[in-house]
């Protein structure tokens, strides 16, 4: 959890042989491109440098890791935390005998499933359809169209918050739906998963078949973070938001997509508050329909700002359910 209050400067932190830097504005890396700096970014030059940079650094100021920025929404006041990045040298993927896969953690999912097909590996085919880091769908079980992260992962690498490089088996993750039981500062590093030997060509029309699906059900051009609310049991999280009258719902310039109605937008000059706001709306749209507390995938972390911009009315349209919509989030 981050519950870091007052900024962190350089002078807090030990020396490092990566890099630090002051005031970065995390807009850039997140897939929103909204949301304040953080205060310090830290990119490792290797495991060693994350290690001693944990084991020495104060455990009371607060460390968040962000991968690419896909399911994440950082609010307008900005991050006191310093935000770990992992780069080039956690993109590690190997083949083993047995025919597991190890993945650094900065690797991209669809890095993971193409490694996977151009080893005949399958099983894996379903990373295509998950925007983001290996260590973002370590940190959530992410999943989509059937499996999740936890139906093929073997055993996760991550480094606590001490510094402690430690190996735990998928049991001891304490998996549920988009979630992982373990703390938030500890940092994935790398995951190995099972495969199985299949065909060069179903798995590759299985790939194209994800990509073709989601490129059809979901706003994958536009500025999103993927699924915005969790799907309740028994029920599709779009559905809901949907029946409620919010598809194509504002706040500024932010918007519930009309393509997909679990999909917040953001159409070019919105806040990270505007978005959470048209989020909160829709969530209290869908309780007042259905009685449903709909819960965020979304993670929003930071700071809210000090004043708050105004906010633009709501303009529903008229709800429709989508013919192709995608039940994946």
């Amino acid at each position: 959890m981050i519950d870091q209050t007052t900024p962190i400067s350089l002078e807090d932190l030990p020396p490092v042989r990566g890099q630090l830097r002051a005031q970065s504005r995390l807009a850039k890396i997140t897939w929103f491109q909204v949301g304040g700096p953080a205060d310090i970014i830290f990119k490792p030059k290797d495991l060693e440098d994350l290690q001693a940079f944990l084991k020495s650094c104060p455990p009371s100021l607060a460390v968040y890791p962000i991968g690419v920025g896909s399911n994440l929404l950082v609010r307008d006041g900005g991050l006191n935390a310093v935000v770990v990045r992992l780069g080039r040298n956690f993109t590690n993927l190997s083949l083993a005998e047995d025919g597991s896969i190890l993945a650094g953690a900065a690797n991209l999912d669809m890095t993971l499933a193409k490694f996977a097909a151009q080893h005949t590996r399958t099983g894996l085919e379903f990373y295509a359809g998950i925007p983001g880091t290996i260590g973002g769908a370590l940190r959530m079980n992410a999943g989509a169209y059937g499996r999740e992260t936890k139906d093929c992962l073997i055993e996760a690498t991550l480094v606590t918050r001490s510094g402690e490089l430690k190996t735990l088996k998928q049991a001891e993750l304490d998996f549920g739906y988009r979630h992982c039981g373990i703390p938030q500062d500890w940092i994935f590093v790398a995951g190995r998963f099972a495969s199985q030997s299949g065909k060069q060509d179903e798995i590759a029309a299985r790939m194209q078949e994800i990509q073709t699906k989601r490129g059809a059900s979901q706003p994958i051009r536009a500025r999103t973070g993927g699924s915005t609310f969790r799907n309740p049991p028994g029920y599709s999280a779009w559905q809901l938001v949907d029946q409620a009258g919010m598809r194509g719902a504002t706040v500024g310039r932010a918007q519930i997509s009309e393509l997909h109605s679990n999909f917040l937008i953001n159409q070019g000059g919105a806040t990270a508050t505007d978005l959470e706001k048209l989020g909160e709306q829709a969530r209290a749209a869908v309780k007042a329909k259905s009685g449903i507390d709909l819960i965020w995938e979304i993670k929003r972390i930071g700071n809210h700002p000090a004043e708050t911009p105004a906010e633009t009315p709501l303009k529903p349209q008229q709800a429709s359910l989508p013919q192709n919509g995608d039940k994946y989030g």
